[in-house]
């Protein structure tokens, strides 16, 4: 080891190298990729890596692993982790496989993993997407292949030392074993292990009763960084000669800059320069900017944000001027009560209309949803230095590859030449899978009137005022029950602002950011139909956590608890009855459905919360269910009026994801979730007036406070050997309309909109 890499401090984390080592992507024998450190010539950015990771000699197995002679192990992570724990739980997966040793592992993100294949960018690890609820379902092959490989690996090289068949040997804890006893650690073996040639075929995978990490549980890998305030965010990064950005944007998302007098700002010390950024004509929603922009550069941040509030500038705006939320609503409600043809008929199983001439009883309800922002922990920014042939991001993005689209487009760059490092996220929600915050940056980082690093840097405010929002919606349901009191017709129609305008989907297909085909109760009621009713809006909408199940299973659920109610029976019997057998569904996008798993999770948190006590309890009991992706869900809760406000006495959820990788992340994800819901449901709601944001801060769009949320979350997790199912958002459909049902039981008043706040008003 040289002498400037002993020049180092130790933390609780690790060691800051005094010269900074970088992940990369190096090519290895026989067409193999492997993990290298290189020292890093041009980047200053903090990388710490811990002390069992600085031996002198490292080896790449595979894609995922380097191990070193000591023994100790490095496994790469593909994902973003944005608080979803995929950064504990992808590396467990190949851990398994590998049979290695949990304590000598440590964990990197790989950050973008991309070559240029003819000028095309060829992704190295395939999909690298976080926060989305597919990252241990899509990973779950590519992954053990990988564990399996490396272990097949050091499996050779053993055989080849003793002189003995592969298949006489076995791997534990990090060690080779042979049939005599003899062993040899892997670090003894990395070194021949890294030069034989990949396999021609997968080698075998384990089965389920050999595994020794995968259900296990197993905290965070960098949960004491974050509880202890180390942990390094994108926001933190800097490189030696950067220079900080703050911004300005548009009120109005087609506005105009009529006017602007920067003249007080240039004479602030510190400031560099005030320039104008303007969205690019052509280009998909989300990979360029909203709304026109001003940038004020600085030498540092208080520089940057004390020159903002020194600008002088005048806004024209454009047609989106007489936009307003109450009018969306106002507008949804009509085209919902009209005779209008809808943009897209959904689902069309039966002959709703013939079923509603035998009907014995009809219902109908309408439900409101307000349009929602993602308010992420970690305001928008990005780190970029482009050089002549070299483009160096810092991006905490859920979607890399969408982030190396846009560095592309406006740098001209191959792909081998842009690196992206995506450290912890502080949190995504669907709002970073949209890049208007880059494309600034690298705007910036390119103009010829600056030729430095730029780190550009969001405030929350600006976050609210300029979000990728989630649609409001109205939704109007109507059943058809029969003299048997069988469901026999369910008509749903739906109006809402698509998220999908301008992001390269066909018309045909809006429909699929606002509406599953197959959600409850599609499938189970033999004469079903759903419909949406498109409406337009300019105000920019994005992907959002847990669309398009959050506002369509509040409806549906909270639908089925008034069925109940008009029946003068058990909400939980009206579920069982409407779910009927267990069986398997057939899906029309593919798969099926396990109505036997969906019940199972209803009963699980209806027992845990003693719901026989349902009709006579003093307080509120709601319950609701939902299931996607091959994943389910329940929740029942308890609610009580004490002292005229309103007390979440207990909550419960259920989830059934398939096989745990880490049970202890999973229970992590549903509280997380549900208490996020929960959140959202009692206080959030974005409106705008005059095609401006009216919230603007955390007064504004307030998160739940701790008095207002239940003390704890009771998890049941549900044993399994299916294929994992993702979680990170599962727990967020049935939350809120369990509540609403709970209340109207504590109270006696139909709860049917989101917020509750208003209704509820009485009682907080």
């Amino acid at each position: 080891m040289s002498d400037d890499l002993l020049s180092n401090h130790i933390s609780n984390r690790g060691i800051q190298l005094s010269r900074r080592r970088f992940l990369q992507v190096l090519a290895g024998g026989a067409g193999a990729l492997m993990i290298g450190i290189r020292m890093a010539d041009a980047a200053d950015v903090d990388v710490p890596l811990p002390p069992s990771l600085l031996g002198d000699t490292f080896y790449g197995i595979g894609a995922y692993v380097r191990i070193d002679t000591d023994g100790n192990v490095l496994i790469g992570v593909r994902d973003p982790d944005t608080g979803t724990g995929v950064a504990t739980s992808l590396p467990r997966i190949i851990a398994d496989e590998l049979d290695a040793d949990w304590n000598r592992v440590s964990v990197v993100s790989l950050g973008l993993g991309v070559t240029n294949n003819n000028g095309e960018p060829s992704w190295i690890y395939g999909r690298q997407v976080g926060g989305t609820g597919g990252s241990i379902s899509a990973a779950w092959a590519d992954l053990r292949q990988a564990g399996a490989v490396a272990r097949w690996l050091l499996l050779q090289a053993a055989a080849r030392r003793l002189g003995v068949p592969a298949d006489r040997l076995r791997c534990e804890s990090g060690t080779v074993i042979a049939l005599d006893g003899r062993r040899f650690t892997y670090g003894s073996l990395i070194e021949d292990a890294s030069k034989i040639d990949m396999p021609n075929s997968v080698p075998p995978l384990k089965t389920g009763e050999r595994y020794q990490l995968i259900g296990k549980p197993a905290g965070d890998v960098d949960a004491r960084e974050i509880v202890t305030g180390q942990t390094r965010f994108a926001i933190d990064q800097q490189y030696g000669d950067t220079l900080t950005a703050v911004v300005v944007h548009c009120p109005w998302p087609d506005g105009t800059l009529e006017g602007i007098d920067f003249t007080d700002t240039l004479a602030v010390k510190g400031v560099v320069k005030v320039l104008q950024l303007n969205p690019e004509a052509g280009q998909q929603t989300g990979t360029t900017l909203s709304t026109i922009t001003v940038a004020v550069v600085a030498e540092d941040t208080w520089s940057a944000l004390k020159g903002r509030q020194k600008l002088k500038l005048k806004w024209k705006p454009g047609a989106s001027n007489s936009e307003s939320s109450d009018a969306l609503e106002q507008q949804a409600g009509a085209l919902l009560a009209g005779n209008t043809d809808p943009t897209t008929r959904v689902r069309n199983d039966g002959d709703v209309d013939a079923a509603g001439k035998k009907a014995a009883r009809r219902l109908e309800a309408t439900y409101f949803q307000p349009w929602l922002a993602h308010a992420t922990a970690e305001p928008m920014n990005c780190l970029v230095r482009v050089e002549k042939d070299k483009a160096t991001l810092v991006v905490p993005t859920q979607a890399p590859q969408k982030a190396w689209a846009v560095v592309h487009r406006l740098t001209g760059l191959t792909p081998d030449q842009i690196q992206i490092s995506v450290p912890r996220v502080g949190g995504g929600y669907g709002r970073r899978l949209d890049h208007d915050y880059v494309a600034e940056a690298v705007m910036l980082a390119t103009n010829k009137d600056i030729n430095k690093s730029v780190r550009l840097m969001w405030t929350h405010e600006q976050d609210l005022d300029h979000d990728y929002y989630r649609s409001g919606s109205v939704h109007q349901l109507s059943v058809v029950i029969d003299h048997k009191r069988q469901i026999t017709g369910w008509n749903q129609r739906m109006a809402s602002a698509s998220t999908l305008v301008n992001r390269g989907v066909p018309d045909s297909r809006l429909w699929t950011s606002e509406v599953d085909v197959d959600q409850l109760p599609a499938a189970l009621v033999p004469n079903y139909r759903s419909d949406w009713y498109g409406q337009t809006s300019a105000i920019p909408r994005g992907p959002a956590r847990s669309m398009p199940h959050l506002s369509n299973a509040f409806a549906v659920e909270s639908f089925i608890d008034e069925i109940a109610h008009s029946m003068k029976e058990d909400p939980l019997d009206t579920h069982l009855r409407l779910l009927g057998e267990a069986r398997e569904v057939p899906l029309s996008g593919g798969g099926t459905f396990d109505t036997g798993r969906l019940i199972n999770v209803l009963k699980l948190v209806a027992d845990r919360i003693e719901w026989k006590n349902w009709l006579h309890s003093v307080n509120g009991l709601g319950i609701a269910c939902w299931h996607f992706n091959g994943a389910y869900v329940a929740h029942a809760i308890e609610v009580a009026s004490k002292d005229q406000k309103l007390v979440i006495q207990r909550v419960v959820c259920a989830v059934d994801v398939g096989r745990i990788i880490n049970p202890m992340g999973l229970e992590g994800q549903v509280a997380g979730a549900t208490l996020d819901a929960l959140s959202t449901a009692l206080n959030l709601s974005i409106t705008f007036k005059d095609g401006q944001i009216q919230q603007h801060s955390g007064k504004d769009y307030p998160l739940a406070s701790m008095a207002q949320l239940p003390d704890a979350v009771e998890v049941i997790t549900v044993p399994g050997d299916r294929d994992p199912a993702g979680a990170s958002f599962l727990a967020m459909p049935t939350a809120a309309p369990a509540l609403a049902n709970a209340v109207f039981r504590a109270t006696a008043v139909r709860i049917r909109r989101l917020p509750l706040t208003k209704e509820l008003s009485r009682l907080s």
